[in-house]
């Protein structure tokens, strides 16, 4: 019998959002692929450093020894050819990640291999992923350079979001931005027993919640937290749609402006997912942050 990942957690991550891959990315772009690939194959044998996604997928893996059973997979997803991908294996080996499964691609991206894989969440390093899988209908986010201090794997993985047009739709974001705050307020408070509509993480945060129904509350291996601008009174609708969905987040933040980089260094998350590159500004000093692309921006 085949092995069956559409029960499993499963992440798809590229090499530049796992490793550190600046240098060579620096070479490819003066000089070439030929460059790059003689690059990569005499430096085949040195481990690359951490990147932004290290600690998340390392914490998320360790997850495995927990139970009977494996709930996490991670795939890792390159654009090199499997020669010149030979420094990622022996990377993966060096940092000891329990990871077995490769997709090398030799240039075309990677959203097309997203569904077969059953891919929950979707990081790159590249705008055009990140497009082509939101677009497709992946939980997908780009990765920024990793903070100052990056965590190490811990016995908790904690992941926070964004509400809107991250785990809810834009409609109330766009009515902010087109008609202001009293008028979004009053949208809110309208139709506060009304669900949000889902947005792009609803399905990450759904396959969440399953690994974490397979613990106990008291010792839960990964705690979800949401860090919104929101604040009352619309704060309600929010909660109440998590409510109907049937999903309990273990933090909520309703900050009402307050700029979100010290609650969420306080916080330390593995990861911080936000549409909004201002919020990402603030934060991605000192945490792992990753845009939520709105799929009429261009990229970052």
């Amino acid at each position: 019998m085949s092995y069956n990942l559409s029960e499993k957690l499963v992440i798809g991550i590229t090499s530049r959002a796992l490793f550190d891959l600046d240098e060579a990315h620096r070479v490819f772009s003066e000089h070439g692929l030929q460059a790059y690939r003689s690059y990569q194959i005499e430096r085949e044998n040195e481990p690359l450093d951490h990147g932004t996604g290290l600690p998340l997928i390392k914490s998320l893996l360790a997850i495995n020894d927990l139970g009977e059973n494996r709930l996490v997979e991670v795939i890792l997803i390159s654009r090199n050819d499997a020669d010149s991908g030979m420094r990622i294996i022996n990377s993966v080996e060096a940092h000891g990640l329990d990871i077995t499964r490769f997709a090398f691609t030799d240039g075309p991206t990677a959203h097309r291999y997203l569904k077969p894989f059953y891919c929950n969440l979707f990081l790159s390093a590249q705008a055009e992923d990140v497009h082509n899988a939101l677009a497709a209908g992946f939980p997908a986010a780009l990765v920024y350079s990793p903070p100052n201090h990056m965590l190490e794997e811990t016995e908790q993985v904690i992941i926070a979001f964004d509400g809107d047009a991250v785990l809810f739709d834009d409609e109330s974001e766009r009515i902010f931005q087109e008609h202001g705050l009293d008028e979004f307020k009053r949208h809110e408070t309208e139709l506060e027993e009304t669900p949000l509509n889902p947005g792009p993480f609803k399905n990450f945060l759904e396959a969440i919640s399953k690994i974490q129904q397979a613990f106990p509350e008291s010792n839960n291996p990964i705690r979800t937290v949401l860090v919104t601008s929101r604040n009352a009174p619309a704060h309600k609708r929010p909660i109440k749609t998590l409510r109907a969905w049937g999903i309990k987040l273990d933090e909520c933040f309703f900050l009402g402006g307050i700029e979100k980089g010290p609650i969420l260094n306080a916080l330390s998350p593995h990861i911080y997912f936000d549409d909004q590159r201002v919020h990402l500004e603030s934060s991605k000093t000192h945490t792992p942050s990753a845009q939520v692309i709105p799929i009429s921006e261009p990229g970052v």
